[in-house]
């Protein structure tokens, strides 16, 4: 695994969102254009941080020749998803497009040593899990026709949102137990300005896995931000906080899919509770509707966030790594 080098790709209202961005090595002997795959960690819109990914990810990508941006993103609630991850992810897709010599991505890789290493701007691709899936399916509609992605793999991120699932309660998750809870668990709303990293990914890994050094302060507002996170999920209402508007058609894939959405691939697991694979399978039968290039990859047995506690060369593994597959054959045949 490369180390990354982590750097700013937008400042917005005091909030610096960052990336790291992992470039495969060894470097090539004369100035190279390579993909790049934007990849957007999970969370529910309101925790991790761009090092809460799966490593052996982003080592399958670099093993394919591929530059990874993992990106920070701000976090809801103080931000709605559409003002703040979804803005921030296409912000991020721009950045990485940018010709710019003083704020892009290839501006980025010169100042870090990368001088032969170019971005292949025709080979621009997104995957994310959960929240991440989201993001990534946002990136094919609301961005510029010559600067969009080329394909997304969305690993059971969520959509679909008019579905009756999202205002249930989900009984498995647990409730502050008294008033004095429901104070704490809401001064989330103190944090300013809008935070980009917090607390725990839903995929497990904890604030510690990546580059975030945090101190005890910044310990508690992780455990609060973790509490307020699953509550919400609990009693159905995190849409409630995250997107009050209700205004679906500016977050769901499924409201946008158009016979120009980019070819999509789709992977869930079939013992999903966060998010049934029944979304998932609207979500399809909309692209396959519009006639667009997808695939719907099936992970028996598999809860959400899975992808976190996969091992290396299991089944899961193998059957996830087929989205991947999918994006590099969808650069193949430019």
């Amino acid at each position: 695994m490369q180390t990354p080098f982590r750097c700013v790709y937008a400042v917005v209202d005091g909030s610096i969102i960052q990336a790291d961005v992992y470039v495969p090595s060894p470097a090539p002997s004369a100035k190279t254009a390579l993909p790049v795959a934007i990849g957007i960690h999970g969370g529910a819109f309101m925790l991790g941080h761009s090092g809460m990914v799966s490593l052996d990810q982003i080592d399958d990508c670099l093993s394919r020749g591929w530059i990874v941006v993992s990106i920070d993103h701000r976090l809801c609630p103080q931000v709605s998803i559409v003002d703040g991850p979804i803005t921030d992810a296409r912000t991020a897709l721009a950045w990485v497009h940018s010709t710019s010599s003083t704020s892009s991505l290839e501006a980025e890789l010169a100042a870090h040593g990368h001088d032969t290493v170019a971005v292949d701007r025709d080979a621009v691709v997104a995957f994310g899990t959960s929240s991440g899936g989201t993001l990534a399916l946002a990136l094919g509609w609301g961005v510029p026709e010559n600067a969009g992605v080329k394909a997304i793999l969305d690993l059971y991120g969520a959509t679909a949102f008019a579905d009756p699932f999202w205002t249930q309660p989900l009984p498995h998750i647990s409730l502050p137990p008294h008033e004095e809870s429901e104070k704490r668990i809401n001064r989330v709303y103190d944090e300013v300005p809008v935070p980009t990293q917090g607390g725990v990914s839903l995929e497990g890994q904890s604030q510690e896995q990546g580059v975030v050094a945090v101190d005890e302060e910044q310990r508690q507002r992780d455990l609060i931000r973790r509490e307020f996170t699953f509550t919400n999920i609990g009693r159905g209402t995190l849409l409630d906080v995250a997107f009050p508007s209700k205004l679906w058609e500016q977050i769901d894939a499924s409201l946008n899919v158009s016979p120009s959405f980019p070819p999509t691939c789709i992977v869930h697991g079939t013992e999903d509770e966060m998010v049934p694979d029944y979304l998932s399978k609207k979500l399809y039968a909309e692209l396959q509707r519009h006639g667009v290039r997808s695939e719907f990859i099936e992970v028996p047995g598999e809860r959400h966030t899975f992808v976190g506690k996969m091992v290396k060369g299991s089944r899961t593994w193998e059957l996830q790594r087929k989205g991947f597959d999918f994006l590099e054959e969808v650069i193949n045949r430019r």
